[in-house]
């Protein structure tokens, strides 16, 4: 069994390697998005603040390992989709790169405008395992997308959904219980 893991991490390890320009562009690409989303909070601001609206609706009253849940499974489609729905040429991921990044962007801004800068202490524990792990899976799924070109799509989608299995999926899971406890307990 240490064997299994062993083997499967170190080769999670060389993909990672492999794919760092595709994960540092996602980065990059996400970080310009958040601070637009949080220098100027004005663009879909009707939008955004009914897809909260719906969002608080849809985890009102639960319980907080609900909240884990429904937490772990909206990141968990959110991170699979943006990975491999990079094969349509890598659109799909660079899509949900910018929209989260201005999204978070937005959030952060609104709440430093209400609650003052330390707001953000209480989404820096769950970021911390959750934004690498969407980072990851976006970078990857860029990464397939311009497989295309070079015809190594099958061996980026394998090493990609490995690595998802192997890293980006336990990330998920520590996120949600964070996530999930810190909004429970609020």
């Amino acid at each position: 069994m240490k064997n299994f893991f062993g083997k499967n991490y170190k080769k999670c390890w060389k993909f990672a390697q492999e794919s760092r320009w595709f994960i540092v562009f996602s980065l990059g690409l996400f970080f310009l998005t958040f601070l637009i989303g949080f220098a100027f909070p004005v663009f879909f601001r009707a939008e955004i603040f009914a897809f909260i609206e719906e969002l608080m609706l849809k985890i009102e009253g639960k319980g907080v390992w609900e909240l884990v849940v429904f937490i772990f499974l909206n990141n968990l489609q959110a991170s699979f989709l943006a990975m491999v729905l990079g094969v349509l040429f890598g659109i799909f991921p660079i899509v949900i790169c910018v929209v989260n990044g201005y999204l978070l962007g937005f959030v952060a801004s609104e709440a430093v405008a209400v609650g003052g800068i330390f707001t953000m202490w209480r989404i820096l524990p769950h970021g911390i395992f959750e934004l690498p792990a969407v980072i990851f899976s976006i970078g990857i799924g860029v990464k397939i997308g311009t497989s295309i070109f070079n015809g190594k799509v099958k061996y980026n989608l394998r090493e990609g959904l490995r690595f998802f299995v192997f890293v980006v999926f336990p990330l998920l899971i520590i996120a949600a219980i964070i996530e999930g406890i810190l909004v429970g307990f609020m």
